[in-house]
């Protein structure tokens, strides 16, 4: 690999724990900067706040570790971004430091990681942004199924931070010429977490609100590597879950139960997610391994 610096923030957390040693795995150098370390041997952590904008431009353009400054090389660049960083849903924090920390963060990110010249940015924005997840009540879709072109008009604070950090990726995307790409990312599952689908199973309708998604974190990390490898897209937006939905209904059973008087813009296939990955799956040709119906202990409708 010419160039396989990777400089991942908030690598600490769900998804980053997962991706930083996939990353490891495919001949990378990773770079986590993070508020708390991530603890793996091949690694390299560096603590910073990513509302601070000194701190980021600091570690972008510095030295990744020993054996790098020992080299007499000189700096190396990194080949890419991935900013994962973030108060990660509303009640964490007040909605107003939400806002200010991710909108903040993200701009800091971005216009440090373009003003020095890095080529390629992937952000992580949110199934939210589509204004389900958090909303008061539970607002219907014009349509189904939910794609990239689906309006985005969340009314919480955590679901407009991600709208904002999208305007702001592509702002600089238009700016700079370079490829910046915004993951859409749907409900995270950690391996750990499977034992949840027998719930899921029982009362389908607790994933109403996440539109019935999920994505496991491992096949997120893949989303995200060739996001890393696919180059000339430009400013880009995806959905990243899984091709299946996480309830043991067919996709024509969850319409017909849920949203039975939402028009369809399309047929969609048997067990197709109503959060569509098509776009992802066809351009970047993404293909989740991790099915939660290969770790479910009880029985199937199908």
């Amino acid at each position: 690999m010419t160039n396989s610096k990777i400089f991942v923030t908030g690598g600490s957390g769900k998804a980053g724990k997962y991706l930083i040693p996939y990353l490891l795995e495919k001949g990378y150098s990773v770079v986590n900067a993070d508020l708390v370390p991530l603890v793996m041997d091949g690694v390299d952590n560096i603590n910073l706040d990513i509302t601070d904008s000194g701190q980021l431009f600091n570690a972008l353009s510095g030295y990744a570790n020993i054996p790098e400054l020992k080299s007499g090389e000189g700096l190396k660049s990194f080949k890419a971004v991935v900013h994962l960083a973030a108060i990660p849903r509303i009640l964490v924090k007040p909605d107003n430091e939400t806002f200010r920390i991710n909108t903040l963060g993200t701009y800091n990110v971005i216009e440090a990681a373009t003003k020095l010249g890095i080529k390629k940015i992937i952000f992580a924005s949110s199934e939210t942004t589509y204004g389900f997840c958090f909303a008061q009540g539970n607002p219907i879709p014009k349509w189904l199924p939910i794609e990239e072109d689906y309006e985005t008009s969340p009314t919480d604070s955590y679901g407009l931070s991600k709208v904002l950090n999208e305007q702001i990726g592509k702002a600089f995307q238009k700016r700079t010429g370079i490829d910046i790409y915004a993951l859409r990312i749907g409900n995270i599952i950690g391996p750990n977490e499977y034992h949840r689908f027998e719930e899921f199973c029982k009362n389908p309708g607790v994933r109403l609100r996440n539109l019935f998604n999920y994505i496991d974190a491992r096949d997120l990390a893949q989303a995200i590597e060739l996001c890393i490898n696919k180059d000339g897209l430009g400013y880009e937006v995806f959905n990243v879950t899984h091709n299946t939905n996480s309830v043991n209904l067919l996709t024509e059973e969850i319409v017909k139960q849920f949203f039975p008087n939402v028009k369809m813009r399309r047929k969609m296939d048997k067990y197709e997610s109503i959060l569509s990955s098509k776009k992802i799956r066809d351009i970047l040709g993404f293909n989740p391994t991790h099915d939660w119906k290969n770790y479910f202990k009880g029985d199937l409708l199908w």
